[in-house]
């Protein structure tokens, strides 16, 4: 049975992109929005990554729609596009907090880029309650590559079957029970609540 829980970030703790946040992105852009957000997404893993800058993304971005952004437009981008994941569940931040005050050991596991890491780091003190923060930025994977979930497993020198990860997309629950990870997808608050706490009777490391 697991004794550790393994979160995803985005649409579970925090929000996902705000619908404001989409808007003043494609605005800022100046591109139809369709294209623009299919340049996004076709381009985003290798951002998640680490494998390339803010700047470098989003010139690659403009290259692809045929256009090209300078450097205060890329400046803007960027704001915008972190401020439109900026937003959390306080419901789940609180599950945190009483998870980890509880003396259950917990990990995050997140696609993000490097700037929005950082936004992260200095806004959100709540972070400090995981054993291991595992940024796809920092750790050269993105869910739901296996290595992601290997290299999270390694750094906490667990087996997978002593993990219980809570993510909300279906792909990457399914590469994480693959290798043996118990799972739990998540669909609001109050049912990963009782996810968690069914932990309670597994003894604490």
């Amino acid at each position: 049975m697991p004794d550790t829980v393994l979160f995803d970030l985005f649409g579970v703790i925090a929000r996902e992109q705000s619908p404001a946040g989409q808007e003043l992105l494609v605005a800022t852009a100046a591109v139809p929005g369709l294209e623009f957000w299919e340049a996004y997404w076709a381009l985003r893993v290798s951002y998640d990554r680490g494998e390339v800058t803010g700047d470098e993304y989003w010139r690659q971005v403009a290259s692809t729609l045929g256009t090209t952004f300078d450097n205060q437009r890329i400046a803007r981008l960027i704001a915008a596009d972190v401020a439109s994941w900026s937003a959390v569940d306080d419901e789940m931040v609180a599950l945190v907090e009483q998870t980890a005050a509880a003396g259950r050991q917990l990990a995050l596991v997140s696609n993000i880029p490097e700037e929005l890491a950082v936004h992260y780091e200095q806004h959100h003190r709540w972070l400090a309650h995981f054993d291991l923060v595992a940024f796809s930025c920092r750790i050269g994977h993105a869910k739901p590559e296996p290595e992601a979930y290997l290299w999270c497993c390694r750094a906490l020198g667990l087996a997978p079957d002593r993990i219980l990860f809570v993510d909300d997309r279906p792909e990457n629950i399914h590469a994480a029970a693959a290798l043996g990870m118990h799972t739990h997808l998540f669909a609001g608050s109050a049912p990963a609540r009782q996810a968690v706490a069914g932990l309670d009777t597994v003894p604490q490391r």
